[in-house]
């Protein structure tokens, strides 16, 4: 009995130590990417964007010889915009093997992430979680502009176009994006041609019926009407604007984008509405107009800002880790340190960049030239 068992013993020691090294083995020759961002859901057209985009630049990647000679292997987790399931997906991707995290795609959820990240010093790029918050550790990267960038960047843009002579505001105080834009705006408001005459709140709990925001916002004399919020919500204050027969100019920013997808919406009410943007679909350069066929091609949609982020942040990650010269048999944590140095000297020439492309201070925030875009007949178009 006592040799049956040793020769039991030894035959599990031995497959352990076999699964070991194929594992050893696979991570020596493979960059582990994870991603997380809603697939399912109300703002499942965020995280299917990122997803398919980030998906583009890894193949193109792949295709071209991988990172420093070695492939991606690239896995995306939906967290349906909830912070619990996006914790949940980051544990999962952690016994995957991921070393490198493209996410979350949200910005509440990525708050909930990136203190498990700085925990285990893991490098954290985030294409489009745009609060402050998130880059409050050391470890996290964005793509996408600041919170308050956006805020203060609205408010340059409707004084500095003169759209309109008066502004009123609805937005979501219970969402650190909705909030953190909104106070940003309404600060340099101060230093515009314009007045804000109107800032009305909702919170999660209050997002189906917008008609008292409305109201004041018209007895107010608002000709225009500032919506730093998500698009599902966006679409509801449009149609019920047009039901009232208020019809001010709308402008908003990087969450408006996908307002055109929202079932079930009369997208002729989103006409003229403008949105605060770093890519347009319809430019003319080589790399936008080749990735808008590759995304048609793909996913027979046209590609938001979102799927342009994504791409631009695997692309991000490439040009680090080329920089900085790291390899997939190094530790999570070295991967982190050789990154996070390695940021600031690196210079993106990327979708949402411009013309100067996309730089990095030492704190996470990104440098890019921001754009407008304008819905009209059904498609953004540049401004």
């Amino acid at each position: 009995m006592k040799k049956a068992v040793s020769i039991l013993l030894a035959a599990a020691m031995a497959v352990s130590t076999l699964a070991g090294c194929g594992s050893s083995s696979k991570k020596e020759d493979v960059f582990y990417i994870g991603g997380i961002g809603p697939t399912t859901g109300a703002e499942a057209i965020y995280g299917t964007a990122v997803k398919n985009g980030a998906q583009i630049a890894i193949d193109e990647i792949n295709e071209a010889g991988g990172i420093n000679g070695y492939k991606i292997e690239y896995k995306f987790e939906d967290d349906q915009h909830d912070a619990e399931k996006s914790v949940n997906a980051y544990n999962t991707l952690k016994d995957w093997g991921m070393q490198i995290l493209m996410g979350t795609v949200t910005t509440a959820p990525c708050v909930a992430v990136v203190d498990k990240t700085a925990a285990d010093n893991l490098f954290e790029v985030t294409p489009s979680a745009s609060s402050t918050d998130v880059i409050a550790n050391g470890n996290v990267f964005q793509i996408c502009f600041t919170d308050p960038n956006q805020g203060t960047a609205s408010a340059q843009y409707i004084g500095e176009k003169k759209l309109a002579k008066k502004v009123a505001i609805i937005y979501d105080s219970s969402d650190v994006y909705s909030s953190g834009i909104e106070e940003k705006f309404v600060a340099e408001a101060d230093n515009q041609d314009f007045e804000v005459v109107a800032e009305e709140a909702f919170t999660a709990d209050s997002k189906t019926d917008f008609s008292t925001q409305l109201k004041k916002a018209q007895d107010a004399g608002a000709d225009l009407v500032f919506l730093p919020i998500y698009y599902t919500e966006a679409s509801i204050i449009l149609k019920q604007a047009d039901t009232m027969g208020y019809d001010p100019e709308f402008f908003g920013c990087d969450g408006m984008d996908g307002i055109l997808s929202v079932e079930n919406f009369d997208t002729s009410l989103a006409e003229g509405l403008m949105l605060l943007t770093p890519f347009a679909a319809d430019a003319t350069d080589d790399a936008t107009t080749k990735f808008v066929s590759t995304y048609k091609d793909e996913y027979k949609d046209t590609p938001n800002q979102f799927a342009a982020d994504a791409y631009d942040a695997i692309y991000t990650i490439k040009a680090a880790a080329e920089k900085a010269d790291i390899k997939p048999n190094m530790s999570v944590s070295d991967i982190c340190d050789a990154l996070k140095a390695a940021m600031p000297e690196i210079n993106v020439q990327g979708l949402t960049g411009g013309d100067e492309g996309l730089t990095w201070s030492e704190t996470g925030e990104v440098s890019k030239q921001p754009k407008a875009v304008k819905i009209e007949n059904g498609a953004y178009v540049g401004m």
